[in-house]
């Protein structure tokens, strides 16, 4: 004879089956124990639990969330969590079947990148050279923002480059990105001259500390950080304190939308779609193409604001 358990009990072994056998993260856990619990209370209203629901109980689930306006991405992850509780139960004995395994989720929107207009890059350039309490500190920020909006990197390639990599020819930069996969990205003017005036101040450093018997570093933006630079997080603040004196969003501005507003800039001035994957580090055309589409919904606003038929009357009517 089959143990009927109580919905509380089912959700507490599952999560505790996750946090054992794949090491879910707390957040994970607690995001499947309110989906399941929301999920419990809806089946429970039916006279129902997680042992009788059927595939049309799931199915009404789903449809329900819908009527209350839950987002693709919401109904999606409960979906998730109902079919991965039932797979547990049927792997474990309590259900002899599976009622969401062939249900096909509505999928999730594909949000498209946040990306800043070029005035907002402009003002975040422009004020990168004057923030900081000394010259070194200002020339510093300045080389950070003009390699990271010139190049389109990654946080992370960003702040772990090698001086090594700087060095030589002063019109390109190597950078190493995922899998350590290394490519060459060239630079702009703006972006030369600061890489310059910076690696001249790195060099000046550099001496003092050797003259004092320090060892030198062999990063290019170094740090007293058990990595030996600047860290993600450093850098994360200074971008968010930069765009508060830049007068420019904070909640627009991170690391990420830099590189998303170097693509989108190449795309809007005419660049093509296999450049901009390789400048990227893309493994796949097929993530670069993103960005089409936030040109396409650009210009979809700019006819729309701007296009004289765009306000006039319905003709129509």
């Amino acid at each position: 004879m089959t143990v009927v358990h109580s919905d509380a009990y089912l959700i507490k072994a599952f999560l505790e089956a996750q946090a054992a056998e794949l090491d879910a993260a707390t957040n994970t856990q607690l995001a499947y124990a309110r989906d399941l619990t929301d999920v419990s209370g809806y089946l429970n209203h039916k006279d129902e639990n997680f042992a009788s629901a059927t595939r049309q109980h799931v199915e009404n689930y789903l449809v329900h969330c819908d009527a209350q306006g839950f987002a693709k991405s919401t109904r999606a992850r409960r979906l998730s969590a109902m079919k991965q509780l039932f797979r547990f139960m049927f792997e474990e004995g309590l259900r002899a079947d599976n009622p969401a395994i062939q249900i096909k989720g509505p999928g999730r929107s594909k949000a498209l990148p946040k990306t800043l207009s070029m005035d907002e890059v402009e003002r975040l350039l422009r004020t990168a050279r004057t923030i900081g309490r000394t010259e070194n500190d200002r020339l510093r920020n300045a080389c950070l923002m003009e390699l990271l909006y010139a190049t389109g990197m990654r946080v992370t390639e960003l702040v772990s480059l090698p001086v090594s990599a700087a060095r030589g020819d002063p019109r390109m930069l190597l950078v190493r990105g995922k899998g350590g996969k290394e490519r060459m990205v060239p630079l702009s003017a703006p972006a030369r001259d600061a890489l310059g005036a910076w690696l001249t101040a790195w060099d000046t450093k550099d001496t003092l500390s050797r003259a004092k018997g320090l060892p030198s570093s062999k990063y290019l933006f170094p740090s007293p950080s058990k990595d030996g630079h600047l860290t993600r997080h450093g850098f994360y603040i200074f971008i968010k304190d930069l765009s508060f004196k830049a007068e420019v969003d904070p909640a627009k501005v991170t690391p990420h939308t830099m590189r998303h507003a170097f693509a989108t800039h190449l795309l809007e001035n005419g660049a093509d779609l296999r450049s901009i994957q390789v400048l990227l580090g893309h493994a796949d055309v097929a993530t670069t193409e993103i960005y089409t589409h936030v040109l396409d919904e650009r210009l979809k606003a700019l006819v729309l604001e701007h296009h004289p038929l765009s306000t006039a009357p319905d003709r129509n009517n």
